[in-house]
């Protein structure tokens, strides 16, 4: 009888994914030892690091799976630390037997990487991938956030995941998640928030590869990359190091604003990456007395931007989503609630979410690209 109830803990046990890493605990070897005395289930379970973050849930999930056999009256759960053999095993399982490597640059990666260009600062890039992120996590899409503006990071307090660090395995780090998406940002590692990054050229290149490579993404429908504004050596480590990247080009509706935005898409053509169209980001919004259509930040720049795309590429770039100005945008990216949460049914996240419909349909065939099937 105890044996029969010992494998019914160890089934219950299988159904429980580390909520990190979301595997089942014993395909990771984190069940050291399972008995069954007097109606109480003793088991000991193996954390990847002292002072694991996610404990606490761990704990709570083990308990609820474990007191569902009717026999177990009480669990005596322990927690212990893996050893270094078995944190590389877990690592080995990560990367699927392989060494170090980017996952979206593999031949048979299905996850579309976008990323936010801008050709300068001050247009709501960051804004835009983080909304564009949560409304398709919303949708049920797997998605994640690399918060590559290295020396203007915001995404951190855009997500409400200030000060929040990611738990380290040696040298592979597992993403902080927050409304369903997973974030990387550079701040996450220094040592003090305020502390400022002076990187040459070949170091913002080491460090968006590392970015890339060290985090245990999982398997993402989407990747959304914040690309700092301009055209520096970021947007070109993009293209060198994810050539099958696209790019969303965000603008204001000033028509200066789209001469400016016309380089960030220029320089990802010369990278031969797919430009999927343009973003006018604070368009035309409702008087709130009147109704009527008031252009804050002038009209048409969107339009001219995605007319001058679609002359350098040849092909037409369209003006695929407008967001209209709102202050809610603003007020939620300062207090880390996006808008897309907090106003279900505001405009801006109709807009958002419209865009999210687009990019789900693929332009590019999957023929000849492995499905990873079993």
């Amino acid at each position: 009888m105890s044996q029969e109830i010992i494998t019914s803990i160890n089934a219950a046990l299988a159904k429980v994914s580390d909520p990190e890493l979301h595997r089942p605990l014993p395909e990771l070897g984190m069940v050291e030892s399972v008995e069954f005395n007097s109606g109480t289930a003793e088991v000991t379970i193996l954390l990847t690091i002292s002072g694991c973050p996610m404990r606490e849930k761990l704990q709570s999930d083990i308990a609820g799976a474990l007191l569902e056999i009717s026999e177990i009256k009480k669990v005596d759960l322990k927690f212990g630390v893996m050893n270094e053999v078995q944190r590389n095993n877990v690592k080995t399982l990560l990367r699927g037997g392989r060494e170090k490597f980017i996952p979206f640059a593999q031949p048979d990666s299905l996850t579309r990487v976008i990323g936010v260009a801008s050709g300068k600062g001050g247009v709501g890039k960051s804004s835009v991938t983080v909304n564009l992120a949560v409304a398709a996590a919303k949708q049920g899409l797997k998605v994640g956030i690399l918060d590559a503006d290295v020396y203007g990071h915001s995404v951190p307090r855009l997500m409400g995941i200030l000060g929040q660090r990611p738990t380290a395995i040696d040298q592979t780090f597992i993403p902080v998640e927050a409304f369903g998406v997973k974030v990387v940002s550079m701040e996450m590692f220094k040592p003090e928030r305020s502390d400022p990054v002076a990187y040459r050229g070949p170091m913002l290149h080491k460090v968006l590869e590392q970015l890339l490579s060290d985090a245990y993404w999982g398997d993402l429908d989407f990747l959304f990359l914040d690309l700092p504004p301009g055209t520096g050596d970021i947007a070109i480590s993009l293209g060198q190091l994810l050539p099958a990247s696209e790019i969303l080009v965000v603008t204001t509706p000033q028509v200066a604003a789209a001469e400016v935005a016309e380089r960030a898409g220029r320089i990802a053509h010369q990278l031969k990456q797919h430009i999927i169209g343009v973003v006018e980001n604070m368009s035309d919004t409702e008087c709130a007395k009147c109704g009527e259509k008031i252009s804050i930040f002038g009209s048409g720049g969107g339009q001219e931007a995605a007319k001058r795309l679609s002359t350098l590429v040849g092909v037409e770039v369209p003006m695929i989503a407008s967001i209209p100005f709102t202050p809610a945008l603003r007020e939620g990216g300062d207090g880390g609630l996006p808008i897309v949460i907090s106003e279900p049914e505001s405009p801006a996240t109709l807009a958002f979410e419209g865009l999210i419909q687009k990019l789900m349909v693929r332009s590019k065939s999957l023929v000849g690209v492995r499905l990873g099937l079993a």
